[in-house]
């Protein structure tokens, strides 16, 4: 019994490392740094290569929210058991790495999500249906408002009607208060999260939330100022570094969001025998590292040269709101597409130029596969998990 008790733990381990191979090679891996190869800032293998790293840092540092999330929080009244993780995680990760082979970005978290909730339904628990307004209104608006900001701030870029030097750098202030007030694992106790502006406020000694809002007025002001010299140095210099520097925040976000589609289902399987959720994101962040290192240049050629030709500023358009959805969704601890973040941002920042090269067929297909992935995973994994159960 003991026996097949840990041969049942090892298959669940592994289907979650294939699962985490798969976002990294797909949504984590391909859509943080594509932006920047389709403007010519970095290579295919290069960008690979330096958003596995960034992936791992923030599965490590800020996986933890959304983890628990997948695990907990998608179905009431019932608590997933090995097999149920194993069909789900499984039924999820051959959908996507079906896309990754296909050259099609599927999105990880309707897959993902789908698939926890069918067997979760197969077990006999009960919808959560106020976690599913949730992540169905993020869903919904990603593509609105990611888009409709790239496209804002992609217009606001490329014409004359405010000074592109100064623009910029508010964009790069805006960005610091962000990176100020988001949540790091170390920065935290007892498991809970803290931001930067969290930990430095007190200690200015201001009343109530003064000290963090001085914070991340520094910061803002440090990030503007910085950027707005730079550009005034070697403004094509200033704009790649701008985007790589932004291509790096979104690639850590996406390792903070990702892995919790990856190791959320054995959660409660593995919280049980003791096994802590830092061991479990270490091990997810690893897959993810794999994945990118290995299977993500193909995506990562897909999303920068098929969807849309873009230089530096629409790039950088497009990452900015990507960035702070992700963030969102992060702190929420809400599953979230980062293909369809990413890609909404890239196809609004492409329209601001006249649609300069977006091609409406690709997106007509990525979205059939998005919903087509959403609900083919939840029928997926309550047919599978239902057929098992009943061979057994």
């Amino acid at each position: 019994m003991v026996a097949v008790t840990v041969l049942t733990f090892l298959v669940a381990a592994v289907a979650s490392l294939f699962m985490a191979w798969s976002i990294g090679a797909g949504s984590s891996g391909s859509t943080p740094f594509a932006p920047a190869v389709g403007a010519n800032a970095i290579s295919v293998m290069r960008a690979g290569l330096v958003v596995g790293v960034l992936g791992f840092l923030g599965a490590v540092l800020q996986g933890g929210n959304v983890t628990e999330a997948v695990g907990t929080e998608l179905i009431g009244g019932v608590t997933l058991t090995a097999g149920a993780a194993i069909v789900a995680l499984l039924t999820a990760a051959g959908l996507v790495a079906i896309g990754v082979f296909a050259g099609y970005p599927i999105a990880t978290a309707f897959t993902v999500t789908g698939a926890v909730v069918g067997v979760g339904l197969a077990m006999g628990g009960d919808p959560a249906w106020a976690k599913y307004t949730e992540i169905l209104a993020l869903w919904i608006l990603t593509p609105f408002v990611g888009g409709g900001v790239a496209y804002a701030v992609a217009r606001g870029l490329i014409t004359d009607r405010l000074p592109e030097r100064l623009l910029t750098a508010v964009l790069s202030g805006l960005v610091g208060g962000i990176l100020a007030n988001i949540g790091f694992a170390l920065l935290g106790s007892d498991g809970e999260q803290a931001s930067v502006a969290a930990v430095l406020g007190p200690g200015l000694g201001l009343p109530g939330s003064g000290g963090v809002a001085a914070v991340t007025a520094a910061i803002v002001t440090l990030s503007a100022v910085t950027v707005y010299v730079d550009i005034g140095r070697n403004r094509a210099g200033a704009q790649r570094r701008f985007l790589l520097v932004m291509g790096g925040l979104v690639a850590f976000s996406a390792g903070g969001s990702q892995v919790g589609l990856a190791i959320g289902p054995l959660v409660p399987i593995f919280g049980d025998v003791g096994v802590p959720l830092w061991a479990l994101l270490v091990g997810g962040g690893v897959g993810l590292l794999v994945g990118s290192w290995t299977g993500a240049p193909r995506m990562i050629k897909a999303i920068a040269q098929d969807y849309a030709s873009m230089g530096p500023r629409r790039s950088i358009a497009a990452l900015i709101p990507s960035f702070a959805i992700a963030q969102t969704a992060v702190a929420f601890g809400i599953p979230v597409s980062f293909n369809e973040i990413i890609v909404s941002a890239i196809v609004g920042a492409g329209y601001a130029a006249g649609d300069a090269g977006v091609s409406r067929a690709k997106m007509g297909y990525t979205v059939l596969a998005w919903i087509a992935s959403l609900g083919g995973s939840l029928l997926l994994g309550f047919g599978v998990y239902s057929a098992v159960s009943l061979a057994l």
